[in-house]
């Protein structure tokens, strides 16, 4: 971001010669207007690369919304996506709110009710939601969240809402606008019913959901993918007309993904099962421990309420997540609007996905060629738990192939 130059600053002058240049070597970050936002709301701003688990971050009255809350903003989504914590106490209904971003709330805790355009009469539609449930709020329409039981609601929300104050740089209008995306919502009746019909996503031929509710993304099942690892289940729920991206995905008892990289924005929310992931830059090359960075890569462990931003400096580091509990590894992954649209090339070029292995043009390590230590230090962790490693022999010999995935081709 540009600061903007007030009347007292110094005056630019120009260098004294050809063999000068203008300008300073470091630069300081400033707040952007969704940074000033976050600070201006009076609730803690937790920032770092990922957390144990959020359930735990200490929360403060939030005014805005009646409730109580705390931002997350994992290092490297500045900008693209944003996070908060928001909690509903007993028995209690929180300010009637719209706003000209979009949101996702996944229910961490507890059980409430979602009204939306409510007025003196009533809310206009409504629907009930307990923990597992994940929702979406349709653009700029006004709601309220109402906690009728003697036990607090948490949810995690994942929001556009970065870009939309970097833009405008006005609360006001984010929050005050009074235009109605009837493309977005026009108050159907079957709205918020739960859809479970999987279609093949028309970019890339992977499993999508068309529905603004999920009462279950806990232990609901899903479709087989096997991208990441073999066995891997995954879906792609599409919300309220909404551009944020986002995917759920569950890990076989004892196998891992490949390491892979990608721009940043992707921030990972253990659901269920345990793990880990490491994630380091990509220019230290596929083999960070072999060749002497073990400094330099980040570990977070993690359980149910655990997050982890997936490529954390600035984008494009390769990460791999390790599931090493005795149940399943289920993972929502809130990637926000940026990823919808960030794609290189004009329309109708074809580029390979990125699943794809390396080797083939994609930005996937296969598992014969990935660092030894990732498997040394997987079987060590199973061994903790006393479980034991079901990937695949074949995968890491030579010429193996990765077991129940397609052939690479493009997108």
């Amino acid at each position: 971001m540009v600061e903007k130059p007030r009347e007292d600053e110094t005056l630019f002058e120009e260098p004294e010669s050809e063999a000068h240049k203008a300008g300073v070597r470091v630069i300081k970050v400033h707040a952007s207007p969704y940074d000033r936002y976050m600070e201006g709301e009076g609730i803690p701003v937790y920032r770092d690369i990922g957390f144990q688990d959020v359930k735990q971050l200490e929360l403060a009255p939030w005014k805005r919304t009646g409730g109580n809350g705390a931002f997350i903003q994992c290092v490297g989504t500045e900008g693209k996506a944003g996070m908060y914590l928001l909690e509903i106490p007993p028995r209690a209904a929180l300010n009637v709110e719209r706003h000209l971003f979009e949101e996702i709330l996944y229910v961490m805790e507890g059980r409430g009710t979602t009204e939306l355009e409510p007025g003196e009469s009533g809310p206009g539609q409504f629907f009930e939601w307990s923990a597992g449930a994940l929702f979406a709020i349709p653009l700029n329409v006004e709601h309220r969240l109402v906690n009728a039981t003697d036990k607090r609601a948490l949810l995690l929300v994942g929001t556009s809402a970065p870009p939309v104050f970097n833009l405008f740089d006005t609360p006001e209008f984010v929050f005050g606008d009074s235009f109605t995306f009837s493309n977005r919502y026009d108050g159907e009746n079957d709205y918020f019913e739960y859809k479970n019909t999987y279609f093949a996503d028309p970019n890339h031929g992977r499993a999508i959901q068309l529905t603004s509710f999920l009462p279950d993304i806990v232990d609901s099942e899903m479709p087989m993918d096997n991208q990441r690892s073999p066995g891997m289940r995954r879906t792609e729920p599409h919300m309220a007309g909404s551009n944020f991206y986002l995917k759920i995905m569950q890990q076989v008892i004892g196998r891992y993904t490949k390491s892979h990289y990608h721009a940043a924005s992707a921030v990972l929310i253990c659901l269920r099962g345990k793990g880990y992931t490491f994630t380091w830059p990509k220019h230290l090359g596929m083999h960070p421990f072999e060749d002497g960075h073990a400094d330099e890569v980040k570990r977070v462990d993690y359980g149910p309420g655990g997050i982890v931003a997936a490529a954390p400096g600035g984008g494009d580091w390769f990460h791999q997540h390790f599931a090493t509990g005795s149940e399943p590894l289920r993972l929502l992954v809130y990637n926000g609007p940026t990823e919808v649209w960030n794609q290189h090339g004009a329309p109708g070029d074809e580029v390979i996905a990125g699943h794809v292995d390396i080797e083939e043009g994609g930005r996937s390590v296969e598992y014969r060629n990935e660092d030894p230590y990732f498997r040394q230090e997987f079987e060590r962790m199973l061994a903790l738990d006393g479980v034991k490693s079901t990937m695949p022999p074949e995968l890491y010999e030579k010429g193996g192939s990765s077991i129940g995935l397609p052939a690479a081709h493009s997108h």
